[in-house]
This record gives C-alpha cells, sequence and structure tokens, in this order.
C-alpha cells in the first residue's frame, strides 16, 4: 500500500478511533510477535512444487483473532482485509494494513493445518505464558464447566436426522445428547476460568455425548470449583466439586451450604459462556471434526481473553 492511501485510510480510522476501537486496544496488549516462530512451520509452499505465497505469520493468527471477534466467514474476512472501502476499518488497522492479503482458501487451509498438527494448543499456550509474565496468574483457583455447541446433523429426504454412518452427514464428530429434557446435536466446549481475574486459562473440545466429568482442565496444586456433575471423579488439582446426594444418603444442611457458596463462585464461568456465545459467535458451529471445532473455540477463548484484558484495564 502506498504512502498516499495509507494516510487516507488512517485519516479515516482516527474518526472510528473517536468513538473506541476495541481491536486497537488488542493490539497493544499481546506481543504478537511471539507468535510467528510457532506459526512458521505450518507453511508448505517451499517445496520444488512451489505453493500459494506465504502470508505473514502474525497477520494470519490476527485474522483469525479478528474473524472471530466479528463473526464473519473465510470469504467475508478475505474481502474485509482487501475492500478499502470496507466500514470495518478497524479490522485492516488491526492487521496492520498488509501487502499480502490472504484469500478465503488460505484461510481455511490455515485452521486446517492448526487442527491436524494441534498447533492452535501451541498458539493457546503462548497466550497464557504472555498472561503469566504479565503477572496475571492463578491465584484464588478455577473454575470449571462445559457447554452443548450445537451442529447441523444433516437431513435426509423423509426429515429425520441421518444415521451415524452416513456418507453426508454434515458433522461427522457431532453427536446427540441430552441438555435438560432435550435432545442437541453438536459438541461441547470446556473451558477453565481464573476465578480472581475472570480469565480463561484452559479450553478443550469434545462431542456432546462426552460427560463433562471425563474432560479435567486443572493442574496439579489448583483449587478447582466444579458443579455437581463432577462429583466422584478427583481431578489433578484440589477438588471442590459440589456434593450430589445418592440413593439412601441425601444431602445434609452443611454440604447444601456448602453447594451455596461453590454456586456463587462459578457463576463467573456461566458469564464466559454468554459472552463467547453471545459476543463471539460461538453457540453454533459449521466445521465437522472436534479438532476443527477446538480451533474455533481456541480463538473464541483468545477474543474472551483480550476482551477480559481490557476490562480489566490491563494497559
Amino acid at each position: 500500500m502506498d504512502a498516499f492511501n495509507k494516510y487516507i485510510l488512517q485519516q479515516e480510522y482516527n474518526r472510528l478511533a473517536e468513538l473506541g476501537d476495541r481491536l486497537a486496544k488488542a493490539d497493544q496488549l499481546l506481543n504478537w510477535e511471539a507468535f510467528r516462530p510457532i506459526i512458521k512451520d505450518l507453511h508448505r509452499n517451499d517445496s520444488e512444487q512451489g505453493g500459494r505465497p506465504n502470508v505473514d505469520e502474525v497477520v494470519m493468527v490476527k485474522l483469525l483473532v479478528a474473524q472471530q471477534w466479528i463473526g464473519l466467514s473465510d470469504e467475508e474476512a478475505e474481502r474485509e482485509a482487501v475492500d478499502r472501502l470496507s466500514l470495518r476499518l478497524s479490522f485492516r488497522r488491526f492487521l496492520g494494513y498488509p501487502e499480502r492479503v490472504p484469500d478465503s482458501t488460505t484461510i481455511w487451509l490455515f485452521r486446517e493445518r492448526l487442527a491436524e498438527t494441534g498447533t492452535d494448543k501451541l498458539v493457546w499456550a503462548e497466550l497464557q505464558r504472555q498472561l503469566d509474565e504479565a503477572g496475571l496468574r492463578v491465584r484464588k483457583g478455577v473454575a470449571q464447566d462445559a457447554s452443548f455447541i450445537t451442529a447441523d446433523p444433516g437431513q435426509s429426504s423423509s426429515g429425520k436426522p441421518r444415521g451415524g454412518d452416513a456418507l453426508t452427514r454434515r458433522s461427522r464428530d457431532g453427536c446427540w445428547a441430552k441438555r435438560l429434557r432435550e435432545s442437541v446435536f453438536g459438541y461441547k466446549v470446556h473451558v477453565k476460568t481464573d476465578l480472581d481475574l475472570g480469565l480463561i486459562r484452559a479450553v478443550d473440545a469434545t462431542s456432546a455425548s462426552v460427560h463433562d466429568s471425563r474432560v479435567d482442565l486443572s493442574l496439579p496444586g489448583e483449587v478447582v470449583i466444579r458443579d455437581e456433575g463432577y462429583f466422584g471423579v478427583q481431578p489433578r488439582g484440589w477438588d471442590a466439586s459440589m456434593r450430589r446426594g445418592v440413593r439412601g444418603h441425601p444431602l445434609g444442611l452443611r454440604d447444601r451450604l456448602r453447594n451455596s457458596r461453590i454456586g456463587s463462585k462459578r457463576r463467573l464461568v456461566e458469564r464466559v459462556f454468554a459472552v463467547l456465545k453471545r459476543v463471539f459467535w460461538s453457540e453454533r458451529v459449521v466445521v465437522s471434526s472436534v479438532p476443527r471445532v477446538r480451533v474455533k473455540m481456541v480463538f473464541s477463548c483468545f477474543c474472551f481473553d483480550l476482551l477480559q484484558l481490557w476490562t480489566l484495564g490491563v494497559a
């Protein structure tokens, strides 16, 4: 981009900045260059066969963050990054007005390679390292919970859900599960939230039928608060799960009061799910496997932590 066009865009952006630009604030919260060596090895076009030109690694990470922040498809993300008349000037500025903008296929392939290699976990680990390095370590314990993420099971010509062996099933790893009295199809996102700062510290994804207690995100030495669905399953950390009555042994007054205290503390994780689903577009997915869902959830949680840092006033 030449200097004149960049100047014009900057002038237009200044008008937007007066109204407040959260993406610009997010840009200042992290050392984005630290993600470059993590992503570098994902490029595969340095062979004799060649391939699509490499796009700057930091731009690719920022693009997935901004895409999830605004709720764009791959095609919409490409258009926002290319179109100089785009209303989302903050999107292009967040990317740094890159000379080479990835097309929708490159965005899809990048996300696919993250899922195939598990590199999204390394991106998440780098985010957590930077939070710890900034002095934002877990102090008062964590809360873990899970929530359903719906997906399209696909329909047969008769309108009935397809069977598990259907070749055209739109979501091959998704499955049916009960939520209260309702059947839902899709996945689960599991998160661990800092009770002191409200930051998401760990994230994972599974099929919807996987019981919450099968996933343990706690670390040794952490106090982990969980609801009664985890009762009887020992985590790696210190167990502070709510207790549940069993046949012949109903809950006594002390346990009910204990559950009430724990319940008041774990409300924080309910806010996390509300923001992930209503603000960062994570209530429903169109991807078809658990690794792909995990990548989507990692970047949704990435956005949540950036928003939470902004809320906490971290410079």
